[in-house]
């Protein structure tokens, strides 16, 4: 079994790369605009650029160095300058447009000073100018603009709060849509009366657009109540710095200025459009897979809710297929995209990937399968992992080293237990992020 198993590892790696080339920033960006005689088109919509006085480039996310870097191929010299965060080693120039780095997962004070640039050359924009904004995930802890009366700090120990807890990544960003004077259109708010038009890579299950990097420049339909309802929900009260607690609840009570809801002015001249999405990844990994003569099964680009549930579901069905070749028979591939919760009850290190592919590490034990679970940002958790992968001897290998599969998971410690066996998968940050894809591939039985 051991060479079948061999090769259902590195078919998961082909196919994952499939998936990986297809939701490229920087190419997707390319697809998505073109320019002949001064007209740009971007998808349904043309510009004539002769028509603005000035191109601005704005943003951030941990895409968003390869979408400037697309924009600035495509319009060249036409941009009059701009200034995008991004992580830190993406730092440097697209000809004026200025790539400042700043900390991700977690906010540092470079983020700030970043967006604080960011929010300044947007009320630079005038009525005849013309606006391009990239957004992609990371972009909430990458563009960070606290109100007055919040800390950076605050900021920092609210993300970490909220990341612990169990909320989803709509929940999350609800609230950090109301601690900020970016988010939640607050950035298009800042930029009209120019025009403006926002490419968006999605790491959002489902593509919400006011979710993404927490929707700096579309509408935000939550409110201070929702917050309070969340913080309640998880019991955050206590969790969460009081600075934090006492603005939303004044917001609230109508003491502060709610996010930038539809129909605001705002939004009469803006355009926003889904460049790359996990759904993209999904189909590409399929394709290929399917080109590898394996039966497919394709889940959903919108796997979310329990890591563990998650694993448990993707692994029943995974056994169905072994020994009833339902709903196809062996060999097969089942493949998914989505981003999963961790609640965090324990003190390891890890990420939901690593979590994912730990908890089916067990229930495969002896057959011929593979799990391979992957960040396409090359980024699980607060790890510098992009994910794990684990077979049907996963479990007998962890015993020959006595490392106990169940504490692991119990302390939420799944990079070490993965690091023992060599099973860590380190990419490195990949330009792109569509949240996560899983990989089950089914040999035949032995």
């Amino acid at each position: 079994m051991e060479k079948v198993l061999k090769k259902l590892r590195k078919d998961a790696f082909l196919i994952f790369e499939a998936g990986l080339s297809a939701v490229s920033a920087k190419d997707a960006v390319e697809k998505a605009l073109i320019l002949e005689n001064g007209m740009l088109r971007v998808r349904e919509r043309e510009y004539n650029l002769s028509s603005y006085a000035r191109i601005y480039l704005l943003g951030g996310g941990k895409a968003s160095a390869d979408m400037v870097a697309a924009l600035h191929e495509v319009l060249g010299d036409t941009i009059a300058g701009g200034v995008v965060s991004v992580p830190h080693g993406q730092g440097g120039k697209a000809g004026k447009v200025r790539l400042l780095e700043a900390s991700h997962p977690e906010p540092d004070q470079s983020g700030v000073e970043n967006t604080r640039e960011i929010l300044r050359v947007a009320g630079q924009a005038g009525r005849d100018d013309l606006v391009f904004c990239v957004i992609s995930g990371g972009g909430s802890s990458l563009l960070i603009a606290p109100p007055d009366g919040i800390s950076l700090a605050d900021i920092v120990e609210m993300n970490k709060a909220l990341l612990m807890c169990g909320a989803d990544i709509k929940e999350i960003n609800t609230i950090r849509k109301h601690v900020s004077t970016i988010k939640g259109g607050r950035l298009a708010r800042k930029i009209y009366p120019a025009s403006l038009v926002t490419l968006v890579v999605s790491d959002v299950v489902g593509d919400d657009l006011a979710s993404i990097a927490s929707g700096p420049t579309v509408p935000d339909t939550t409110s201070y109540g929702e917050c309070l309802g969340i913080v309640e929900k998880y019991g955050l009260c206590g969790r969460i710095p009081d600075a934090v607690i006492q603005h939303l609840q004044r917001g609230a009570d109508g003491m502060v200025e709610e996010s930038v809801g539809d129909g605001d002015e705002a939004f009469k001249n803006t355009h926003s459009i889904v460049v790359a999405s996990n759904s993209t990844a999904v189909k590409a990994a399929s394709a290929r897979a399917k080109e590898m003569r394996y039966g497919v099964v394709s889940m959903s680009s919108s796997v979310v809710g329990d890591t563990h549930d998650a694993a448990h579901s993707h692994v029943r069905l995974a056994k169905k297929v072994l020994t009833k070749n339902d709903p196809v028979a062996p060999p097969a591939c089942i493949i998914s995209g989505g981003e999963t919760t961790v609640k965090v009850r324990g003190h390891g290190k890890g990420g939901r990937n690593q979590e994912f592919v730990l908890s089916a590490a067990a229930e495969i034990e002896g057959l011929p399968i593979a799990v391979l679970s992957m960040g396409t940002d090359g980024i699980d958790g607060l790890t510098d992992a992009a994910g794990a992968i684990c077979d049907g001897k996963t479990m007998a290998r962890a015993r020959e080293l006595q490392l106990e599969a169940t504490s692991y998971l119990n302390n939420n410690d799944s990079y070490n237990f993965f690091a023992r066996l060599g099973d860590l998968v380190m990419t490195g940050p990949t330009g792109t992020n569509v949240s996560d894809i899983h990989i089950i591939i089914i040999g035949k039985p032995t």
